[in-house]
């Protein structure tokens, strides 16, 4: 069971995590002034969608402090009224970029959340009947991704959940040696979409499940020893969304020893960024949101721990 220090340390993590995208949400604006081009927008669009994912989880779990929670609500009610202006700027993307996955996949979170634009949902659903929207050729962990957003958002499914899960490395488990960044990423975001953000874990398969216990350790032993504390949050991400979560308190020390003392947490070792305060926004937000949900997750699973009654069996 984890000990009441280690939920602190984890807690700790995501409460500076959030005060420093608080601080910083100026960084996630996709339009910075009239010479911002139209591709500028699209990319700077992807981070206001993580923002939202890792929003409905901590209000979902429902661990964060008081704090916490309403800095969050802040940034999610600024991102969808100021920077999405409503879900103006979804539906303005969907119809410049039809089969785009990309504004889909930001709206259904912040609908979750009660964020709502008639617009964008009429446009979605009418590309959404086109051939070309299943016939898209994407990453396999992509299409599960996909997937996942339509059966969220109630739409019919391009492709059912084993047919996709199957075609990623995950379903396959190969071998768990040749993990490389791209794979361990590509490994992350598979079990994300399987368990909704690790909302059901039983949405893992009983084979991934054990696969993921046999080996995660090793690979959260791996990513730790190289300093890459982007990945290693996600991989403790996956842990907490296992079946039995190991929570294992020496790499959650040093993650949270890797956070900087403002809340932001790095890459990786050694790649402080230095610039303009955009760029090093651009360099920090995706760690740092990922540090933020690795927190909640964690500190979810061990408090969850703490409240099973003696002989349970929750480990």
């Amino acid at each position: 069971m984890t000990e009441p220090s280690d939920i602190a340390v984890m807690h700790e993590v995501g409460d500076r995590a959030i005060a420093w995208l608080h601080h910083n949400q100026d960084g996630f604006r996709p339009r910075q002034d009239d010479t911002t081009s139209d591709f500028e927008v699209k990319d700077r669009l992807k981070p206001i969608g993580e923002l939202a994912l890792i929003g409905k989880v901590l209000f979902r779990e429902g661990v964060a402090g008081s704090r916490q929670a309403a800095l969050t609500r802040q940034l999610l009610d600024n991102a969808w009224r100021d920077l999405l202006d409503g879900g103006k700027l979804l539906t303005w993307m969907q119809e410049q970029e039809p089969l785009s996955p990309i504004p889909f996949e930001i709206y259904v979170p912040f609908h979750e959340l009660g964020y709502e634009e008639p617009a964008f949902e009429a446009t979605l659903r009418s590309v959404h009947m086109l051939e070309s929207w299943s016939a898209m050729e994407t990453p396999p962990v992509r299409r599960l991704g996909i997937s996942a957003f339509e059966r969220r958002f109630g739409l019919p499914r391009s492709i059912t959940t084993e047919r996709a899960t199957a075609a990623t490395w995950l379903g396959r488990r190969p071998e768990p040696w040749t993990v490389e960044m791209n794979v361990g990423y590509a490994v992350t975001h598979t079990v994300f979409h399987l368990t909704d953000w690790g909302e059901n874990s039983g949405g893992l398969p009983d084979e991934l499940a054990e696969y993921l216990t046999q080996w995660l350790p090793a690979w959260v032993d791996d990513w730790l020893d190289i300093g890459h504390w982007d990945l290693l949050g996600e991989l403790l991400v996956v842990d907490a969304c296992l079946p039995t979560p190991a929570l294992d308190p020496v790499a959650w020390r040093a993650f949270a020893e890797a956070q900087l003392e403002d809340g932001a947490m790095p890459a990786q070792r050694g790649s402080l960024p230095e610039g303009r305060r955009e760029d090093v926004f651009d360099a920090l937000y995706h760690p740092t949101l990922v540090a933020a949900f690795a927190s909640v997750l964690a500190t979810s699973r061990a408090m969850g721990d703490l409240r099973a009654p003696a002989g349970s069996g929750t480990a």
